[in-house]
Protein backbone atom coordinates (compact mmCIF):
# COMPACT_ATOMS: atom_id res chain seq x y z
CA UNK A 1 0.00 0.00 0.00
CA UNK A 2 3.32 2.27 -0.10
CA UNK A 3 3.70 5.01 -2.80
CA UNK A 4 5.00 3.51 -5.91
CA UNK A 5 8.21 4.17 -7.57
CA UNK A 6 7.63 6.90 -10.01
CA UNK A 7 10.20 6.42 -13.55
CA UNK A 8 10.87 10.16 -15.14
CA UNK A 9 8.45 11.38 -17.62
CA UNK A 10 8.63 14.40 -19.50
CA UNK A 11 6.09 17.80 -18.61
CA UNK A 12 3.30 18.30 -21.05
CA UNK A 13 4.29 21.56 -23.21
CA UNK A 14 1.60 24.05 -24.47
CA UNK A 15 1.39 21.93 -27.78
CA UNK A 16 0.19 18.97 -25.47
CA UNK A 17 -2.67 20.67 -23.79
CA UNK A 18 -6.03 19.63 -24.08
CA UNK A 19 -8.23 21.47 -25.62
CA UNK A 20 -11.32 21.99 -23.36
CA UNK A 21 -14.80 23.47 -23.22
CA UNK A 22 -14.82 26.60 -21.91
CA UNK A 23 -13.14 29.57 -22.45
CA UNK A 24 -12.32 31.06 -19.12
CA UNK A 25 -9.47 32.91 -18.16
CA UNK A 26 -7.46 33.39 -14.84
CA UNK A 27 -8.33 37.29 -13.30
CA UNK A 28 -5.65 38.34 -10.80
CA UNK A 29 -8.61 39.79 -9.01
CA UNK A 30 -10.18 36.43 -8.29
CA UNK A 31 -7.77 34.19 -8.66
CA UNK A 32 -5.57 32.06 -5.78
CA UNK A 33 -3.32 29.45 -6.11
CA UNK A 34 -3.12 25.95 -4.81
CA UNK A 35 -0.26 24.24 -4.02
CA UNK A 36 -1.49 20.69 -3.00
CA UNK A 37 0.99 18.63 -0.91
CA UNK A 38 3.90 19.38 -2.08
CA UNK A 39 5.18 17.56 1.21
CA UNK A 40 8.77 15.45 1.20
CA UNK A 41 6.93 12.13 1.67
CA UNK A 42 5.26 12.37 -1.48
CA UNK A 43 7.72 13.70 -4.00
CA UNK A 44 10.07 10.59 -2.28
CA UNK A 45 9.42 8.57 -5.15
CA UNK A 46 10.35 10.89 -7.94
CA UNK A 47 13.84 10.76 -9.59
CA UNK A 48 15.71 14.10 -8.03
CA UNK A 49 17.16 16.36 -10.76
CA UNK A 50 14.80 15.01 -13.45
CA UNK A 51 11.00 15.58 -14.71
CA UNK A 52 8.79 15.68 -13.81
CA UNK A 53 9.38 16.67 -10.44
CA UNK A 54 12.16 19.32 -11.69
CA UNK A 55 10.04 20.79 -13.83
CA UNK A 56 6.98 20.31 -10.98
CA UNK A 57 9.11 22.53 -8.40
CA UNK A 58 10.51 24.98 -10.56
CA UNK A 59 7.29 26.03 -12.37
CA UNK A 60 5.62 25.85 -9.33
CA UNK A 61 8.13 28.45 -7.59
CA UNK A 62 7.71 30.54 -10.56
CA UNK A 63 4.19 30.64 -9.79
CA UNK A 64 4.10 31.50 -6.10
CA UNK A 65 6.55 33.99 -6.71
CA UNK A 66 4.46 36.34 -8.85
CA UNK A 67 1.33 35.49 -6.83
CA UNK A 68 2.92 36.71 -4.00
CA UNK A 69 3.99 39.81 -6.07
CA UNK A 70 1.02 40.84 -7.13
CA UNK A 71 -0.77 39.64 -3.69
CA UNK A 72 -3.03 36.96 -5.18
CA UNK A 73 -3.53 34.19 -2.49
CA UNK A 74 -1.51 31.17 -1.94
CA UNK A 75 -3.15 28.28 -0.21
CA UNK A 76 -0.83 25.03 0.67
CA UNK A 77 -2.30 21.89 1.91
CA UNK A 78 -0.34 18.95 3.81
CA UNK A 79 -1.37 16.27 5.35
CA UNK A 80 -0.44 15.68 9.03
CA UNK A 81 2.48 12.96 9.94
CA UNK A 82 0.51 11.60 12.41
CA UNK A 83 -3.09 10.58 12.09
CA UNK A 84 -5.33 8.35 14.53
CA UNK A 85 -7.35 5.90 12.79
CA UNK A 86 -10.61 7.89 12.89
CA UNK A 87 -8.81 10.88 11.34
CA UNK A 88 -7.66 8.22 8.71
CA UNK A 89 -10.37 6.65 8.02
CA UNK A 90 -10.97 4.60 4.67
CA UNK A 91 -7.31 6.32 3.78
CA UNK A 92 -5.35 3.60 5.54
CA UNK A 93 -7.59 0.80 3.81
CA UNK A 94 -6.06 1.90 0.54
CA UNK A 95 -2.67 3.82 1.40
CA UNK A 96 -1.77 2.19 4.88
CA UNK A 97 -0.20 4.58 7.24
CA UNK A 98 0.75 7.26 4.98
CA UNK A 99 2.90 9.91 6.15
CA UNK A 100 2.67 8.11 9.80
CA UNK A 101 5.08 5.14 7.96
CA UNK A 102 7.95 7.18 7.48
CA UNK A 103 8.07 9.73 10.15
CA UNK A 104 9.98 8.16 12.77
CA UNK A 105 13.13 7.79 10.47
CA UNK A 106 11.95 10.68 8.57
CA UNK A 107 10.75 13.58 11.14
CA UNK A 108 10.66 16.23 8.08
CA UNK A 109 8.68 13.67 6.18
CA UNK A 110 5.19 15.67 6.14
CA UNK A 111 7.12 19.43 6.06
CA UNK A 112 6.63 21.14 2.73
CA UNK A 113 9.63 20.81 0.49
CA UNK A 114 12.11 24.04 1.08
CA UNK A 115 11.95 25.19 -2.46
CA UNK A 116 8.35 25.93 -1.73
CA UNK A 117 7.94 26.91 2.01
CA UNK A 118 5.35 29.33 2.98
CA UNK A 119 5.82 32.92 3.33
CA UNK A 120 3.78 34.36 6.54
CA UNK A 121 1.39 35.68 4.14
CA UNK A 122 0.14 32.19 2.76
CA UNK A 123 -2.44 30.20 4.01
CA UNK A 124 -1.50 26.66 5.10
CA UNK A 125 -4.34 23.55 5.15
CA UNK A 126 -4.30 20.41 7.43
CA UNK A 127 -5.23 17.89 4.22
CA UNK A 128 -7.75 15.22 5.81
CA UNK A 129 -9.27 13.58 2.72
CA UNK A 130 -8.17 13.49 -1.28
CA UNK A 131 -10.26 17.22 -1.47
CA UNK A 132 -8.59 20.22 -0.19
CA UNK A 133 -12.17 21.26 0.67
CA UNK A 134 -13.38 18.10 2.53
CA UNK A 135 -13.08 18.51 6.78
CA UNK A 136 -11.05 22.44 6.17
CA UNK A 137 -12.15 25.84 5.58
CA UNK A 138 -10.93 26.45 2.14
CA UNK A 139 -14.54 27.48 0.60
CA UNK A 140 -15.13 29.97 3.37
CA UNK A 141 -11.02 31.71 2.98
CA UNK A 142 -11.67 31.42 -0.89
CA UNK A 143 -15.21 33.81 -0.53
CA UNK A 144 -13.90 35.85 2.09
CA UNK A 145 -10.93 36.97 0.08
CA UNK A 146 -13.09 37.23 -2.83
CA UNK A 147 -11.48 34.56 -4.83
CA UNK A 148 -13.70 32.15 -7.26
CA UNK A 149 -11.24 31.18 -9.60
CA UNK A 150 -8.52 28.74 -8.28
CA UNK A 151 -5.16 27.68 -9.87
CA UNK A 152 -3.95 24.13 -9.16
CA UNK A 153 -0.53 22.79 -8.61
CA UNK A 154 0.83 19.84 -7.05
CA UNK A 155 0.70 16.03 -6.49
CA UNK A 156 -0.75 13.93 -7.16
CA UNK A 157 -2.58 15.30 -10.31
CA UNK A 158 -4.78 11.98 -10.53
CA UNK A 159 -5.94 12.05 -6.80
CA UNK A 160 -5.89 14.87 -4.71
CA UNK A 161 -5.42 17.67 -7.35
CA UNK A 162 -8.13 15.89 -9.45
CA UNK A 163 -10.80 15.87 -6.62
CA UNK A 164 -10.50 19.07 -5.75
CA UNK A 165 -10.76 20.11 -9.23
CA UNK A 166 -14.00 18.90 -9.48
CA UNK A 167 -15.39 19.63 -5.66
CA UNK A 168 -14.26 23.73 -6.56
CA UNK A 169 -16.36 23.20 -9.66
CA UNK A 170 -19.31 21.80 -7.91
CA UNK A 171 -18.70 24.88 -5.35
CA UNK A 172 -19.04 27.31 -8.83
CA UNK A 173 -14.97 28.07 -8.26
CA UNK A 174 -13.51 28.10 -12.12
CA UNK A 175 -10.58 25.72 -12.09
CA UNK A 176 -7.41 26.52 -13.62
CA UNK A 177 -5.28 22.80 -14.03
CA UNK A 178 -1.95 24.15 -14.56
CA UNK A 179 -0.51 21.34 -17.36
CA UNK A 180 2.96 21.39 -16.03
CA UNK A 181 2.43 22.15 -12.54
CA UNK A 182 0.74 19.21 -11.58
CA UNK A 183 2.71 15.63 -11.19
CA UNK A 184 1.64 12.10 -11.03
CA UNK A 185 2.50 8.14 -11.01
CA UNK A 186 3.30 8.18 -14.77
CA UNK A 187 2.88 10.66 -18.07
CA UNK A 188 -0.43 8.56 -18.43
CA UNK A 189 -2.34 9.31 -15.70
CA UNK A 190 -0.78 13.08 -15.74
CA UNK A 191 -2.14 12.67 -19.24
CA UNK A 192 -5.65 11.44 -18.14
CA UNK A 193 -5.94 14.24 -15.14
CA UNK A 194 -5.45 16.83 -17.76
CA UNK A 195 -8.24 15.32 -20.51
CA UNK A 196 -10.89 15.06 -17.44
CA UNK A 197 -10.40 18.37 -15.89
CA UNK A 198 -10.33 20.19 -19.45
CA UNK A 199 -13.35 17.63 -21.03
CA UNK A 200 -15.36 18.12 -17.10
CA UNK A 201 -14.91 21.04 -14.97
CA UNK A 202 -12.36 23.79 -15.98
CA UNK A 203 -9.07 24.39 -17.77
CA UNK A 204 -5.69 23.19 -18.72
CA UNK A 205 -2.95 25.98 -19.17
CA UNK A 206 0.87 25.64 -18.78
CA UNK A 207 2.94 27.99 -16.43
CA UNK A 208 3.87 30.33 -19.15
CA UNK A 209 0.12 30.76 -19.77
CA UNK A 210 -1.05 31.09 -16.50
CA UNK A 211 1.62 33.70 -15.78
CA UNK A 212 0.45 35.74 -19.04
CA UNK A 213 -2.90 35.82 -18.83
CA UNK A 214 -2.39 36.58 -15.12
CA UNK A 215 -0.16 39.45 -16.23
CA UNK A 216 2.64 38.56 -14.35
CA UNK A 217 5.13 37.85 -16.98
CA UNK A 218 5.82 39.50 -20.70
CA UNK A 219 5.74 35.92 -21.79
CA UNK A 220 3.60 34.27 -24.71
CA UNK A 221 0.13 33.39 -23.81
CA UNK A 222 0.18 30.41 -26.03
CA UNK A 223 -1.72 27.02 -24.36
CA UNK A 224 -4.24 29.61 -22.84
CA UNK A 225 -7.89 29.77 -24.01
CA UNK A 226 -9.20 32.51 -25.65
CA UNK A 227 -10.03 35.09 -22.19
CA UNK A 228 -14.08 35.03 -21.31
CA UNK A 229 -12.83 38.98 -19.74
CA UNK A 230 -14.10 39.66 -16.65
CA UNK A 231 -17.35 38.40 -16.18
Amino acid sequence: MSLPRIEPYPMPVAAEVPAGRVRWSPDPDRAALLVHDMQRYFLAPFTPGQDPVDGLTTNIAALIAACRARDIPVFYTAQPGRQAPDERGLLTEFWGDGIGSVIDTDPHAEDIVDELAPAPLDVQMTKWRYSAFQRSAFAELLAERGRDQLLITGVYAHIGCKATALEAFMRDVKVFMVADGVADFSRRHHEQTLEYVAQRCGVVLTTDAALAALGLSDKSSDGVPAAEGAR
